[in-house]
Order: structure tokens, then sequence, then C-alpha cells
């Protein structure tokens, strides 16, 4: 009997192993996706004495990107990232993480701006309410303020093509 009971959690134990080593890592649920985005007002990157909320995106749908100019897949995903803005399916806003302005303004500049505009959050505040593991990572938000997407590391051509563009095109039909 006490055989059958070590087998039973033997068995159990490699099950759980097996269902968990099919996840991605990448895609791990977000207590936030369905939950209204979190608040914050932080100065333009490019414009310090202005300042932008996320409030002011209300009624549209729109995608913000984590980056940072230290942060080298974010220079992987930037293609990505560019051919999604100029799709036209929803502004793209650059929250420019831990950085500096003397570094990202360049990094912009060297690799080309996507973003309608990038605010800064120098200090990661922003970025701890909104759950960042690791930059980079996108969120896509509804005309409503509620997170509906987020992804965790680059953005690929497959992942734009397959999950975030057919997402905004139904979120776009939404009233």
């Amino acid at each position: 009997m006490r055989m059958a009971w070590v087998v039973a959690v033997f068995a159990a134990l490699v099950v759980l192993l097996a269902v968990g080593l099919t996840l991605n890592p990448r895609e791990v649920p977000s207590p936030l996706i369905g939950k209204p985005a979190p608040a914050f007002e932080l100065p333009l990157l490019h414009a310090p004495e202005k300042k932008f909320s996320q409030q002011e995106m209300r009624g549209k749908v729109w995608i913000l990107n984590v980056w940072a100019s230290w942060c080298a897949p974010c220079l992987v995903e930037h293609p990505v990232v560019s051919a999604l803005a100029k799709s036209g399916l929803a502004p793209v806003v650059g929250l420019n993480y831990k950085d500096s302005r003397e570094d990202a303004l360049p990094w912009l500049k060297r690799n080309g701006d996507p973003y309608q505009f990038s605010v800064f959050d120098a200090t990661g505040r922003i970025g701890i309410d909104y759950g960042v593991y690791g930059v980079p990572e996108t969120y896509v938000i509804d005309r409503r303020g509620v997170i509906r997407y987020k992804r965790i590391g680059p953005l690929t051509p497959e992942i734009s093509r397959d999950k975030v563009q057919p997402l905004l095109q139904e979120l776009s039909r939404e009233s």
C-alpha cells in the first residue's frame, strides 16, 4: 500500500512538471488584465515641462510600450513596434523606464521614434504599478481604460500579427 502512495505522488509530480513545461513564461497571466489601467501623470520625455496622464487616452484604444535605451531586447522589438505604429491601428505611447533623458533621446534619434510620444518614468514607480517584470513590456488598453493584453518581453512579428493586431481591430469595432 505504501508503494502505491509513493507511485501516485510521483505520478502527480510528473504531471505537474509536464504541464508547467508547456507554459510560456512570457505570457504570465497578469492580475491587471480586465482591470482599469493604473493612473499616472508623468512628464513627456521630449518636453519635461509638459505632463501626460493615461486619462487623456480615454475613448481611444491604445498601446503602452515600456522601453529603455539600456535594454537590448527593446532594440530587437523596435522594428515591430515601429511597424505597429505605422499600421495606424492604435496610437503607441512609450513609457521610458528607469532611464535618463541623456541616453533615451539619442537612442530614439538613432533608431527612429515610433511613439506618438514617450513619458519619462525615471524612478520606475509607474512600472511597479503596472507590474512590470522587466523591459520591454507591452500593454493594449481599450477605450474605457481597461488593460486587455500584456506581453512580457519583445514583441515579435508573429505576436503582433497573431495577437496584438487582431485584438486592436476587435477593440476598435467595439463601441
